[in-house]
């Protein structure tokens, strides 16, 4: 019993904390320190990606002893948690290092909205003191995995909110014919589709009119944007069913878009979307849940009646 308690401690002080964030500005920089104070604190070590290093060199050059990485291909498997500081977009990009490692993160808001990185600058030290004390759970969120045939370089890509397709180079319409499990579904005659996680329902499909999934519901939910047809609207299917898109239109090329990071696609080319084989740890908090970021971020009830 007692070594266990040892092991524990021993695992306690020794974490080793990987923090990645893009944008360094005057009202950012309190947040970064108030991080670096607090794990230094706490005797863990630190891991910077390496473009926020230098970006950190350039403005407030840091003294402590530090590690970078590059990539999810360099990130050491044995760090205990990651810690997105920026708004969701920051937090997304994040998730691109961790991938199937199965590392926690934990996502610290420094920009608006904050669904994903929705701990705020005023609980930071009272977060990572949980995290410290083991009194946080993972929430598994969900993503998407996508291949295009014929795509030069990089073909398999992981999205946590959205695969988008637009049109690109035209004012016109495109057709995106979809299949679901082999099966035909439809022919969208729209300015494009979203295909969403649940993790995603409150991003672009929820601008688009679609429905916010609680985390946990094995969905994905399609909703075209724009559509020609007003009786075309979003739909929820289970995601064990594969979904195949392939786009038609006046133009030659057109975007698609993969939680905001876009790559030009041509017209013919098939496009496979599955539910991967993995899930991210998301860090929360006894009192941080789904239903209370909805409810405040979306100002749900700010009524005096209520």
């Amino acid at each position: 019993m007692a070594l266990r308690c040892f092991n524990e401690l021993f695992e306690i002080l020794n974490m080793r904390v990987a923090i990645y964030g893009r944008k360094i500005t005057k009202q950012t920089l309190s947040a970064f320190n108030e991080v670096f104070d607090t794990i230094r604190s706490f005797g863990w070590s630190i891991l910077l990606e390496e473009d926020l290093s230098k970006s950190l060199m350039q403005k407030a050059p840091v003294t402590f002893p530090f590690k970078t990485f590059a990539s999810h291909l360099d990130l050491p498997s044995d760090v205990d948690m990651m810690i997105s500081i920026g708004g969701d977009g920051t937090f997304l990009k994040s998730v691109e290092y961790i991938r199937d490692s199965e590392i926690p993160i934990l996502g610290i808001n420094a920009g608006r909205l904050g669904f994903l990185a929705n701990v705020s600058r005023e609980h930071i030290q009272e977060a990572l003191g949980l995290v410290r004390d083991k009194k946080y759970i993972f929430q598994k969120r969900s993503l998407l995995t996508v291949n295009v045939d014929g795509l030069q370089g990089e073909k398999d890509f992981f999205a946590m909110n959205e695969l988008a397709i637009h049109k690109k180079d035209t004012s016109s319409m495109i057709n995106l014919n979809v299949l679901l499990d082999g099966n035909f579904l439809n022919t969208y005659w729209s300015d494009g589709l979203i295909i969403s996680t649940p993790t995603g329902s409150t991003a672009y499909n929820l601008s688009c009119g679609g429905p916010i999934v609680t985390p946990g519901c094995q969905v994905h939910i399609l909703t075209p944007i724009a559509p020609h047809n007003l009786n075309v609207r979003p739909m929820v299917i289970p995601d064990h069913m594969p979904i195949t898109l392939n786009v038609e239109g006046r133009g030659r090329s057109y975007l698609m878009s993969i939680d905001g990071k876009s790559h030009s696609i041509k017209q013919g080319q098939e496009i496979l979307v599955k539910k991967a084989d993995f899930m991210i740890n998301v860090i929360k908090f006894e009192n941080n849940n789904f239903l209370d970021t909805i409810r405040n971020k979306m100002l749900w009830g700010i009524d005096k009646r209520n």
